[in-house]
């Protein structure tokens, strides 16, 4: 009897934009006469402070013209709104490295709905993501907040995410256009990228996105590219997004990206963020009186917000795109799914996982991090969920009482974070005669407020000072340690006693914002009991801010639990593990390892971790490791245990996915978004360090698989590679030069989802056909490319066919020479994998 069968569908990228229908045509014409009508009430001053922000997180809102303020508000994972605080939680999904491990547009564009249901909820027109730039090399610091390596993956996962979010009335801004693949320097650095680079993978993802999601929002970054700030940048902004792509969003600044009146606002730049000082405003006004600007560009400008106002719903008598919402979303439910959908099992030997939970198994879990999980990446994409689920937590509901055991082992970090655990705050603001202004909740030890981002009461000219206090209820004996981190006067006081006070000055610190923030520093340190509660302060002088362009308060209350000899922790986490059936070990990168405005420097494991998986895995052949990391790192005992698990930064719900997966109630359905190197030597692109300002994107075409094909070095777990708890065979593969028909049979005993991957292979890589088949010079590519993808789901005996569009720029280079796209004829190899190198089928294709 033949197996079932039924068809998958596949996703659409770059096949074409939403289906605009003729009522949506419609709508569109009511809108832009509704714009139209708006821009002709307004006179130069009027439109020059409509383009510059009214605070950190809004522009002006003019009722003269029915216009509301648009809010915006960050980030990729969650929606903060416009305060950052505990009193308004958010929702904290995955890292968008684990959304693109996923390999599902669809899933990424429910996760998009969810977001804009949290921006509606909290008041914001427009959410500042998603952030397609790419792994260009493993030390980005940033690229737990991008997607992939691979332009056409993320090109995918983006346009997912961007219709997601505008399919709920909310707006996006894609970012950071272009050329951001790194944090060093990222104020000021010059990335010099050469056309067919920039085109055929640095752009390519904006590109798809604007062709299949029609963003109403870009934003454009700090850095430079070939010798232009792209705040600037009139041919990449006004030529290539919105001239070659039909762009007809607005395009927003990066946070004080803004520098230049003029060439702002010809280089194409709408939106100078943030305010009320910027560049825009007043200077705007001036420049066109002045003749400097034609009051034409400032028309195109606030046209251009205005549309974007139009299709949120904040502009009177435009009809929004979206008048009725999606169905609500549960938003914990869909982040355990998230989660457990981008976990990659890339090691499973003899079926280690899932884990045999029958009667009388025991688990010994162990890492500093299984019972501290870091959940989000740092910098501007944190937000604070009203729960996080860490591993323990997950585990211990979902064992039997008794199977489970736990065992510190070892931490990734000494050094002193904002309290957190066993820490209950509130940030009291009061005058200079000690009378209270206001208060606001903290979720830990960290007070960020930035703008009008203050607690009701309080003002910048009023306050001067804010105490963070409460009570601290320590979970170990011993000597805790005390600090701050900011800039400025401290008073720090523990169990009713002062302890230190002093003035923090700024420090050597490359970014602003990490200088702004100041670096950690011990101050005291004192003997506390386990469970035993005590009193902590901490006094910040609020100092004169008026003349500031940006008023912000920034600093930290830090804590650092008793430090016991590393040795010791290891060997109590061995004895766990030799005494249980299965050791679990969580290993994590820290704030300090991964964040927004710093990059790497290895891909190595913090602390002593890697010694501690050693040393399990000498005693435990059972031994899982589970990767609680944004993106690569080394992972030296890999062929030692018996099963490796990334989770990335998995969202608020990761330690409950986790247990759903090491039980098997969910398959880790994620496959590797970006090349994992064996170690750091073997990484192709390394250099993010500007020399005299400039970022030489030397390497061209070839970064993440491209670079590891070219140079043939074997990396740890390739790009794609995944596995799951069932088996696949490729029974078949039909190829014509726009599909790709693949039929797979899930010859495993569960239920599972596969992820079909085409690359594309020049047979002939001497000579190149042109698009009449006349042959060509030769035009350098890489072996293989990621031409398309379908994620397929099948029972057990089951097969599912599926049918994968080719697109046509999978056949075309960018022709420097005809400052064009040009067709490469000649033969392919189409090769239906696995992941790229585990090829399961080939077809060859003759292409004119």
């Amino acid at each position: 009897m033949g197996a079932p069968h039924r068809t998958a569908q596949p996703h659409r990228s770059q096949r074409g934009g939403p289906a605009v229908t003729d009522a949506d045509q419609v709508r569109d014409r009511i809108r832009d006469d509704a714009v139209e009508a708006a821009l002709g009430k307004l006179d130069l001053d009027a439109k020059a402070l409509l383009l510059a922000g009214r605070d950190m997180w809004s522009l002006p809102a003019i009722p003269a013209i029915g216009l509301q303020s648009l809010v915006m508000s960050d980030g990729p994972v969650g929606v903060r709104g416009v305060r950052w605080t505990a009193d308004d939680p958010s929702v904290a999904l995955p890292s968008p490295t684990s959304l693109a491990a996923a390999w599902d547009p669809e899933l990424a564009r429910r996760a998009g709905r969810l977001l804009a249901q949290e921006a509606r909820r909290k008041g914001v027109h427009v959410l500042l993501a998603p952030t397609v730039n790419l792994h260009r090399s493993p030390l980005g610091g940033r690229h737990f907040e991008c997607y992939s390596e691979d332009p056409y993956l993320t090109g995918a996962i983006g346009s997912g995410y961007v219709n997601g979010v505008q399919d709920g009335g909310v707006g996006t801004t894609v970012k950071h256009f272009v050329g951001n693949d790194a944090e060093t320097d990222r104020f000021t650095v010059d990335s010099v990228i050469a056309p067919r680079p920039l085109r055929e993978l640095y752009l390519a993802p904006f590109e798809a996105i604007v062709a299949n999601a029609r963003p109403w929002g870009i934003m454009t970054a700090y850095n430079q590219v070939n010798g232009t700030t792209m705040t600037e940048h009139r041919y990449l902004v006004n030529e290539v997004l919105r001239g070659e792509w039909g762009f007809d969003g607005a395009n927003v600044s990066d946070w004080m990206a803004a520098r230049s009146t003029t060439g702002d606002i010809l280089g194409g730049m709408d939106v100078a963020m943030p305010g009320p000082t910027t560049v825009y405003g007043p200077a705007l006004a001036e420049a066109v009186r002045a003749g400097e600007v034609p009051e034409s560009a400032v028309d195109e400008a606030v046209r251009n917000v205005l549309r974007l106002a139009a299709r949120a719903g904040a502009l009177e008598g435009a009809p929004p795109v979206v008048e009725t919402p999606p169905a609500p979303v549960d938003g914990r439910a869909l982040a355990r799914e998230l989660a457990a959908r981008g976990f990659v099992l890339v090691r499973n030997e003899d079926g280690a996982l899932p884990l045999d939970a029958s009667t009388g198994r025991t688990v010994a879990l162990l890492g500093a991090a299984a019972r501290d999980a870091r959940v989000l990446g740092g910098g501007s994409a944190t937000v604070f969920p009203e729960r996080v689920v860490s591993p323990l937590d997950g585990l211990a509901a979902a064992l039997p009482e008794g199977a489970l055991t736990y065992a510190i082992g070892a931490d990734p970090s000494d050094e002193l974070t904002p309290a957190d655990k066993g820490f209950e705050l509130v940030a009291v603001c009061r005058d200079a005669s000690g009378a209270v202004l206001g208060e606001s909740g903290l979720p830990t030890g960290q007070v960020q407020w930035i703008g009008d981002d203050l607690p009701a009461g309080a003002t910048y000219e009023t306050m001067a000072s804010i105490e963070v206090r409460g009570t601290f209820v320590p979970r170990e004996s011993g000597e805790h340690a005390f600090g701050t981190r900011g800039l400025g006067a401290f008073t720090l006081a523990v169990g009713g006693r002062r302890l230190w006070s002093g003035v923090q000055e700024m420090g050597d610190e490359a970014d602003p914002f990490e200088a702004f923030f100041g670096a950690p520093s011990a101050r005291a340190r004192v003997t506390l009991a386990e469970g035993e509660p005590v009193e902590v302060s901490l006094t910040f002088q609020v100092p004169d801010m008026s003349a500031l362009p940006l008023r912000a308060i920034m600093f930290s209350l830090l804590h650092l639990g008793p430090r016991r000899d590393p040795d010791e922790l290891i060997a109590e986490a061995v004895e766990a593990a030799r005494a249980a059936d299965t050791a679990v070990v969580v290993v994590a990168t820290t704030e300090r390892v991964e964040s927004e405005g710093f990059d790497r420097s290895d891909l190595a494991l913090p602390g002593r971790q890697d010694d501690l998986v050693r040393a399990v895995a000498a005693v435990n052949p059972n031994t899982v490791v589970v990767v609680n990391a944004g993106s690569p790192v080394e992972l030296p005992w890999r062929e030692d245990v018996a099963a490796v698990l990334l989770t990335w930064f998995p969202g608020q719900e990761g330690g409950a996915a986790l247990a759903d997966v090491l039980l098997g109630d969910a398959e880790p359905g994620g496959r590797l978004p970006t090349t994992w190197p064996a170690r750091f030597a073997d990484a192709p692109v390394t250099e993010v360090v500007p020399t005299d300002g400039r970022l030489e994107y030397g390497e061209g075409l070839f970064i993440g698989y491209r670079a590891y094909e070219r140079r043939g070095v074997t990396p740890a777990y390739p790009f794609g590679h995944g596995l799951g708890y069932t088996d696949w065979a490729y029974e078949s593969l039909e190829a014509t030069a726009e599909t790709v028909r693949v039929r797979v049979t899930n010859t495993g005993t569960r239920p599972g989802r596969e992820v079909v991957q085409v690359y594309l292979a020049p047979v002939d890589t001497a000579s190149d056909g042109a698009s009449d088949g006349a042959r060509s010079t030769a035009v350098e590519r890489p072996a293989s490319w990621l031409a398309g993808f379908a994620s397929v789901a099948a029972g057990p005996g089951e097969s599912v066919e599926t049918e994968i569009p080719l697109p046509a720029r999978a056949f075309e280079v960018w022709d420097e020479e005809a400052r064009g796209w040009r067709r490469i004829g000649g033969a392919y190899e189409v090769r239906a994998s696995h992941a790229h190198g585990d090829t399961r089928l080939t077809a060859t294709l003759d292409i004119a």
